[in-house]
């Protein structure tokens, strides 16, 4: 079902009969909503004076936009906020309700909208990477055409969600997650506004209540507004008529923090990214911050074992070969006890492939050999090394003259493996691998003499 549509200066509009006022049942956040871009809180990297998003509003030249980022931050408010500066109607679909017939609808009342009374449309689509392709197809002939003027909003990257052809006729705008100062602002504004927030409870917050909503919320405006009204609604005023605000109301009224990471969303890959990079880069804490919010958000912890195995073999590989081993056991310890007793020996081993020295020797070496076999002539086996097993072998001169090198000193023989000299595996000098190291120089000057 469509959200109701309104514009400024509109009780009714000549199309939909449904009213822009927010009413006294709705919650806090949606009350709250600023109408002003004086108002808006946070994303000042778009937004301050000079900012070519400002710019387009200030000067009325808004074209289709794409709003991207968590929950929280304002997305919807900036449209809503862009259509009142600019004059524009505005109408909202869901992508995950909206039919292609509603699209077809809204598209002809903007046209209709614009014969009549000259007004420009804002078709606000929330969640637009839900839509289909085809149901993206049907926005873009009139998007191009500017009427209706297209916002979008979207928590999945719009480069890998949204279909090219509309993105290239869309400006793609970030938005952050809200800071402290920001979610800060949005409370006092709510406390003190008699209107639409919470101004006529004459509620008296704490420092301390304050200071753990802004730090608490996220960054999610939406989720600070609505422990605030939930701890105010249900807190007994004081003989005075005061509503104390502390922070023990606080947080309870906040309950558990919804982690911003969706199993197939950027979150997800850019935890598990950083979560690798930060093994790679010997920063323990920054690992276990990272492990620490794949446990809480819900993460399969045997998606987390898989990569902490695979960093001990790329990264750290034979510079400390226990890596891998202690790795591999907490793999193994995770699909036959789960969390959450398994976050123990996963934080072991991430910690210890953290401190560990690293080397990608072996994993360059793989990668330079595949290279090879991939661009390159394949290298037939030396008759010495082929299979003499079976009937018929010496017949064709398989094994003939191979050198078995426990039977000589220090369990090595200088022989040709391959049928020309190549090298892959540089070992550094980092932890094991410079024994390993030394021992191939060693075992190269027995070659020389």
């Amino acid at each position: 079902m469509a959200a109701p549509r309104y514009g400024l200066g509109d009780d009714v509009d000549l199309f939909e009969s449904a009213e822009g006022q927010s009413s006294a049942s709705e919650p806090l956040a949606v009350r709250m909503r600023p109408s002003r871009l004086a108002d808006y809180s946070g994303q000042e990297h778009i937004l301050e004076e000079g900012k070519l998003l400002r710019r387009a509003i200030s000067s009325d030249k808004i074209s289709s936009l794409i709003f991207y980022g968590p929950p929280g931050t304002g997305k919807t408010t900036l449209a809503v906020v862009i259509s009142n500066e600019t004059k524009s109607y505005f109408d909202s679909l869901n992508a995950v309700s909206s039919s292609v017939a509603e699209i077809r609808k809204a598209i002809e009342n903007a046209k209709k909208r614009f014969e009549m009374k000259r007004q420009k449309t804002i078709l606000f689509i929330d969640e637009i990477h839900r839509f289909s392709k085809s149901q993206q197809d049907v926005l873009m002939p009139d998007v191009e055409r500017g009427n209706p003027v297209l916002i979008g909003a979207t928590t999945h990257n719009p480069f890998f969600s949204i279909v090219p052809a509309l993105l290239s006729r869309s400006l793609v705008f970030e938005l952050k997650s809200l800071g402290p100062v920001h979610i800060r602002r949005v409370l006092q504004r709510a406390i003190s506004d008699k209107d639409k927030g919470l101004g006529k409870y004459s509620v008296a917050m704490d420092e301390d209540a304050i200071e753990f909503l802004a730090k608490a919320s996220d960054g999610d405006a939406r989720r600070a507004l609505n422990a605030l009204e939930l701890g105010v609604l249900t807190t007994t005023p004081d003989k005075d008529g005061k509503i104390h605000f502390t922070k023990k109301i606080a947080e309870e009224s906040i309950q558990k923090k919804a982690v911003v990471y969706d199993a197939d969303g950027d979150a997800h890959y850019d935890t598990i990214s950083a979560f690798i990079k930060s093994m790679r880069g010997s920063d323990p804490d920054a690992a276990l911050y990272y492990l620490a919010k794949m446990i809480y958000a819900g993460e399969d912890p045997r998606f987390i074992a898989r990569r902490i195995v695979i960093c001990a073999s790329e990264d750290v590989g034979n510079a400390d070969p226990q890596a891998l081993i202690l790795a591999n056991a907490a793999l193994q310890v995770s699909e036959f006890i789960g969390l959450p007793e398994a976050k123990i020996p996963l934080a072991q081993a991430v910690v210890y492939i953290a401190c560990a020295p690293k080397s990608n020797a072996s994993y360059t070496g793989i990668e330079n050999a595949l290279k090879d076999v991939t661009e390159n002539r394949t290298l037939e086996v030396p008759e010495h090394l082929k299979d003499s097993h079976y009937k018929g072998a010496k017949k064709l001169g398989h094994g003939e003259n191979y050198k078995y090198a426990h039977d000589f000193e220090g369990h090595y023989v200088s022989q040709n493996y391959l049928e020309k000299k190549v090298r892959y595996y540089f070992p550094t000098e980092q932890g094991y691998e410079q024994k390993m190291k030394d021992y191939l120089q060693k075992l190269n000057g027995k070659q020389e003499d």
